[in-house]
């Protein structure tokens, strides 16, 4: 379970510049420097520039762009495998730019945890060996160890595996391993860096499932970092859009689909399922006084797609939108769920007049 003191991680004002005088150009590019002019007229790169996200404890934010957009720059800062260039990065209310080399090290064995792409397995460590490796650095008492290793590899799905090493599993196996070491060190954040791209479609698609099963109990403070938008938007409580080392966007799913920023990102989500992302809540109409809904009732936080499932073989009409505790909400039918799947500007207009009403 998530530490329910863990006060999250708040990246502020951060900016990396790479070259060898990287700090005589923080103020021209603050001033708008681009990174086009900044590699032309200096010979430097601009990884981030005046990046802003807070990520609250207990949630899954996903980092998202295309390649050289910043997005593993980004999350190397968090865990200081990268130094900023200016700005903070604040883990529980602690600076990790400030840190001392035994505080980082400290910081990095039991505050953080890291999810790669290419699994970082030890070929000539078994799955048990390769998922106490961070318990046997930090000193623990090898039966502990064991012990802990050994719950983590069943609740990852390789129970029966442990004595296997790298190079008998599959690629989905593998960053099972992964996984379950990350795990094992019950580190409240966890940085996952394209640590599902490698894989397979399928064996993807399975690997997000795993983690979002397993974040419902353990509540940790995920960082995600994909280029893939439809895994962004299945696993991410909040998203950040990156372009050339710059936020261009941040928000929920529903935000990111409902209400591109700009055109960049219109183009990001023109072929999403919006079904699968939408929820019931922004497409709904106020309920009138004395209108009788029809059917069982539709709870908040339903997918565009479900509502259409579960009322697609009942009688024409309108169904309730209701919260947890029951209390309707407004109402939708099945004509405006089916225009929701096509349609994002006028949806995203509609919802905010039935939540202005309702609220």
């Amino acid at each position: 379970m998530a530490d329910p003191h863990f006060g999250g991680i708040k990246v502020r004002h951060l900016y990396k510049i790479f070259g060898p005088n990287a700090q005589a150009h923080v103020e021209a590019v603050k001033n708008g420097l681009t990174k086009a002019e900044l590699n032309e007229r200096h010979g430097h790169v601009l990884g981030l520039r005046d990046i802003n996200i807070e990520i609250p404890s207990g949630c899954i934010q996903v980092i998202m762009g295309l390649s050289g957009s910043g997005k593993s720059t980004l999350i190397r800062h968090i865990n200081r495998l990268i130094d900023p260039t200016a700005g903070e990065v604040l883990v529980d209310g602690v600076d990790v730019v400030k840190m001392n080399a035994q505080e980082l090290r400290a910081f990095r064995r039991h505050q953080t945890a890291m999810v790669f792409q290419k699994f970082a397995l030890l070929p000539h460590r078994n799955v048990l060996e390769n998922t106490l490796y961070g318990l046997e650095v930090q000193g623990m008492e090898r039966a502990k160890a064991v012990d802990i290793a050994m719950r983590w590899i069943e609740r990852v799905g390789l129970g029966g595996f442990e004595s296997k090493y790298p190079n008998q599993l599959s690629g989905g196996m593998q960053q099972r391993v992964g996984l379950a070491r990350a795990l094992s060190n019950d580190a409240p954040v966890l940085l996952m860096d394209e640590a599902y791209s490698a894989l397979d479609p399928l064996i993807r698609m399975d690997m997000q499932s795993v983690l979002l099963d397993l974040q419902k109990e353990i509540r940790k403070t995920i960082v995600f970092i994909t280029h893939d938008l439809d895994e962004a938007l299945r696993l991410g409580d909040q998203i950040a859009i990156l372009r050339d080392g710059e936020v261009i966007q941040q928000g929920t799913s529903q935000d990111i689909v409902l209400r591109p920023a700009d055109e960049y990102v219109a183009n990001f989500v023109k072929e999403v399922n919006r079904g699968r992302v939408v929820h019931v809540e922004a497409v709904m109409m106020p309920m009138h006084p004395g209108s009788s809904p029809i059917g069982m009732p539709i709870q908040v936080g339903t997918t565009i797609e479900d509502a259409m499932r579960m009322t697609a073989h009942g009688p024409d009409g309108d169904i309730a939108v209701v919260d947890a505790e029951g209390k309707p909400l407004g109402v939708v039918n099945l004509r405006q769920l089916a225009g929701a799947m096509v349609s994002a500007h006028g949806e995203a207009q509609q919802a905010d007049a039935s939540l202005a009403k309702v609220i």
